[in-house]
């Protein structure tokens, strides 16, 4: 005798906001009647974190810290209680409310899968057995996304990349060939549901041009008292002009920021999650300059 478990979700897209009701159906195939102890649905959300390698030698007590999960919402129904299930499908109808855990200072941030931190939320249903027979279960992820709010100091940013401009960053005087670059950022507070645009101009370049990347970079933070752990990896990496380029030309700069690998940008007691685009100019001799912008993302 055995049964299988599926959920749906009300909504084909899986994506609410906190105060939504989330409905769904859980649907029972067996193949013969079957006895049960109770037909569970657990619905919940948590930060997960963990720490590099290079991390390693910090206190004990920042890695339970961090290694223990962040939990954000928590609800569990009861749909059946124990009886008999007949042969066939049964479908069972359930609805929650999605919001934060009562006295909980942590609100619930949007979902987001990252390489140090993961903000999670599933639902799970179990089907209880007797001591002899194996239980069944099945479990799905659905979404949260934050409520939009007002985007501020949307200005465009003007930048100027120049040997000048370099030699005032580097603690070293090396010699760097002569060029200008110039261009505009339309904005680095940004809405995540629209792209990330701005242009660039070769305006003279003695050395011939490679290539021109544009780089997304998340800036993950976890810590507490006892210490931090913060890493910088990349996300996506958009090659905007292959080969040296046309001197005095507009490059269009054009970036979508992909759905769960970046979120808005957030701050909290026990970790971070922070965004930076890197603008990487690489020479015929494989020389690299790159220039940093700090991103603030919202959802508008």
């Amino acid at each position: 005798m055995s049964a299988t478990l599926d959920i749906r979700l009300k909504k084909t897209n899986k994506t609410y906001v906190d105060g939504d009701i989330v409905k769904g159906v859980v649907i029972i195939n067996a193949n013969s009647d079957i006895k049960h102890d109770g037909l569970i649905l657990n619905a919940e959300g948590f930060v997960g974190m963990q720490v590099s390698n290079k991390s390693t030698g910090v206190f004990e007590a920042f890695y339970n810290s961090v290694n223990k999960p962040i939990n954000l919402f928590n609800h569990t129904i009861e749909l059946l209680a124990p009886g008999k299930i007949k042969i066939g499908i049964t479908e069972i109808e359930f609805e929650f409310l999605l919001e934060s855990k009562k006295g909980n200072e942590n609100k619930l941030y949007e979902a987001y899968s990252g390489v140090f931190i993961c903000v999670n939320y599933f639902i799970k249903v179990d089907l209880k057995r007797s001591f002899l027979a194996k239980d069944a279960q099945t479990k799905i992820q659905f979404f949260v996304q934050n409520h939009p709010q007002k985007i501020e100091n949307q200005v465009p940013v003007h930048f100027s990349i120049s040997p000048e401009t370099l030699q005032k960053t580097s603690k070293e005087k090396i010699h760097i060939p002569k060029f200008l670059i110039t261009g505009t950022i339309d904005t680095l507070s940004c809405d995540i549901a629209k792209p990330l645009t701005g242009t660039i101009t070769i305006q003279h370049t003695e050395m011939p041009l490679k290539s021109i990347d544009v780089q997304l970079v998340r800036v993950e933070t976890c810590g507490c008292a006892e210490g931090f752990s913060k890493d910088a990896t990349e996300i996506q990496n958009l090659q905007i002009a292959d080969g040296n380029v046309c001197p005095k030309i507009q490059i269009p700069i054009y970036m979508q920021f992909p759905r769960l690998f970046t979120c808005p940008t957030l701050q909290t007691r026990n970790f971070k999650i922070q965004f930076e685009v890197n603008l990487c100019i690489i020479f015929k001799d494989d020389y690299l300059i790159t220039e940093n912008f700090q991103l603030q993302l919202f959802r508008a």
